[in-house]
């Protein structure tokens, strides 16, 4: 099945996401037994214009991996010629030349579909703006989910922090809303709530869902639990309590024996380093995972 740009989650039908999940199987014994050589005809640059760690790190090392090689920039913003103002079209235009794919993160929100308007060769997205999208960190986290849970139908999964601007929950939030039966939980301080775009979308899928502004009840039914970060100086009241938001190995007891904890990294104090050892903290492995899925993603747009 034929990807030529990764933009948004909303691309991803059902029997693409079954692909992508039975090529991640096969990135798993691809890495086991060393990497392979069949795209070593192949060059990725990765453009970032915002910092990242496990996304710019996963996508070089899945290049690498597939035995391809890689142009890399992080700081984009001041290490390209959008500091002499060239537009993103431009820079987009001129660095196709050079590479087979680009992945890209952007601090505009859409940068990544007006790349793909221009480019020759696949743009994937690595996260754009603060109320964008992150598709590949949401297609990780999925099967994360399919691995852990073994299915993705009747699943409630719960989201806390920061969601306004959560460019992870977004994503992952229209995959989610492909499946049967899912109850979703918005738990967030009211100013960083859900944006309305996403609300409309599960009413016009059918899918159920909750806001909150307490974790109290709802930890105890759920099956996932996705905890991002917050930012306590977006926050109107500088006094506000976030420890609610928080897990520590006291919310480990209200939660069931066989949920899972997720995080996109890098957290600060929602998650206390206790929770680590307890075999429901999925966030290391959901990591690792991500060099498996761009694995996968890479070779089907080089296979389109």
């Amino acid at each position: 099945m034929a990807v030529k740009h990764i933009v948004e989650s909303q691309q991803f039908t059902l029997p693409r996401i079954m692909e992508l999940f039975e090529r991640t199987e096969l990135m798993k014994k691809i890495v086991a037994r060393g990497g392979t050589r069949d795209y070593d005809n192949k060059i990725m640059a990765t453009l970032f214009y915002k910092p990242s760690t496990r996304t710019r790190f996963s996508f070089e090392s899945a290049m690498y991996r597939l035995g391809g090689k890689v142009l890399s920039t992080e700081q984009a913003t001041e290490f390209s010629s959008e500091i002499k103002g060239e537009s993103i079209e431009d820079t987009i235009q001129i660095i196709s030349n050079y590479c087979d794919a680009i992945v890209i993160r952007h601090h505009e929100e859409g940068a990544a579909k007006r790349a793909a308007g221009v480019s020759p060769v696949p743009i994937i997205n690595a996260g754009d703006g603060s109320g964008g999208q992150h598709p590949t960190q949401a297609l990780l986290d999925l099967y994360t989910i399919y691995n852990e849970c073994k299915t993705l139908d009747g699943l409630s999964v719960a989201f806390i922090g920061a969601l306004d601007q959560g460019r992870t929950v977004r994503s992952l939030a229209y995959l989610l809303s492909k499946f049967d039966r899912i109850k979703l939980y918005f738990i967030a301080p009211d100013e960083m709530q859900i944006k309305p775009d996403i609300l409309e979308h599960l009413d016009e899928k059918g899918v159920s869902y909750q806001l909150a502004n307490s974790t109290e009840g709802i930890l105890e039914r759920v099956d996932v639990c996705y905890q991002t970060r917050i930012d306590k100086d977006r926050l109107n009241n500088a006094n506000f309590d976030l420890s609610p938001f928080n897990i520590d190995t006291n919310v480990l007891k209200r939660m069931k024996f066989d949920s899972i904890i997720m995080h996109p990294l890098p957290r600060s104090v929602e998650i206390s380093p206790a929770v680590d050892s307890d075999p429901r903290a999925a966030y290391f492995r959901q990591a690792h995972n991500g060099l498996y899925v761009r694995m996968a993603l890479l070779s089907m747009v080089f296979d389109a």
